[in-house]
């Protein structure tokens, strides 16, 4: 017997509810799609209501907690509409041609959702602690670790510094090290992983700064954050890992890099030029 969709769940559950929980179905029911691409935190603000409401809504109607609830909403509204899993609404019938043409137009806005969405008073503050830090530790977690690997990566050709570190144990390890002078720089699309918070909280206690890349910037990770870079472009559950938010991400590494880097332009240009010079051995 197939599962019984979100919705269905919120009809069938609906006169069983708080007046709080209504509030919330009432809103999921309206924003079918929208509700897919929201934080728990947005989703409560925008129903006036509690996160905890938002939580215990999502547990009356059987699921594990929010982001379960997302997924289910996501499915079925893919179910009921051309949505589907793929970056740019790729359908089964565009050509080649077409297909290109979406994913560029789903990149591009990426890039400008973020442009628009990026503070400089926030790409400031970010550039004066990574200047004035002993160590940066890059940190995320799934996709978002590649993404801390790259800004790792780049930030190593100018400064020596910035280490990536990809293991969580190892990421509560250090941080359980640091203090008031380093700086983690966090990659979370959601800003609500669990072990982001973990490493949040304990940053928190060490002093050390932490600079939070994410999407959502009322989420529960950015509360401990202390600087917060919003990356643009929307993604469902059932597009997780989408070049796209990827590409958001990235673009905001390198707003912050230039940042940094033209700060001291010749020193920069200086060191880059070593390490480019030690590197071209390694090349035939």
């Amino acid at each position: 017997m197939p599962e019984t969709d979100a919705f269905e769940k919120i009809s069938n559950a609906y006169y069983h509810l708080t007046s709080a929980e209504k509030k919330v179905a009432d809103y999921v029911i309206i924003h079918q799609r929208g509700t897919q691409y929201m934080s728990i935190s947005e989703l409560a603000e925008s129903c006036g209501v509690a996160e905890a409401t938002v939580s215990r809504f999502a547990r009356r109607l059987g699921y594990k907690g929010f982001n379960a609830f997302k997924l289910a909403v996501a499915n079925a509204t893919a179910g009921r509409s051309s949505g589907n899993p793929l970056s740019g609404e790729i359908a089964p019938e565009d050509s080649v041609a077409d297909m290109c043409q979406k994913l560029y137009a789903a990149n591009v806005d990426a890039m400008e959702q973020t442009l628009n969405l990026v503070r400089p008073e926030a790409l400031r503050a970010a550039g004066d602690l990574i200047t004035g830090a002993e160590k940066v530790l890059c940190m995320g977690q799934g996709g978002s670790m590649v993404i801390a690997q790259e800004a790792a990566h780049l930030f190593s050709t100018a400064f020596g510094n910035c280490f990536p570190v990809c293991d969580s144990h190892t990421q509560t390890m250090l941080t359980a090290q640091l203090g008031e002078r380093d700086v983690i720089l966090y990659f979370s699309y959601s800003g609500a992983t669990r072990d982001m918070l973990e490493i949040a909280r304990l940053a928190r206690e060490r002093r050390t700064k932490i600079i939070l890349v994410t999407r959502f910037p009322k989420s529960p990770g950015a509360a401990l954050a202390d600087v917060i870079l919003q990356c643009g472009t929307n993604e469902s559950p059932i597009q997780m890992g989408s070049v796209a938010a990827r590409i958001a991400m990235i673009f905001v590494l390198d707003m912050l890099f230039s940042e940094v880097c033209r700060r001291d332009l010749d020193a920069c240009q200086t060191r880059r030029r070593q390490v480019a010079d030690a590197l071209a051995e390694k090349h035939l």
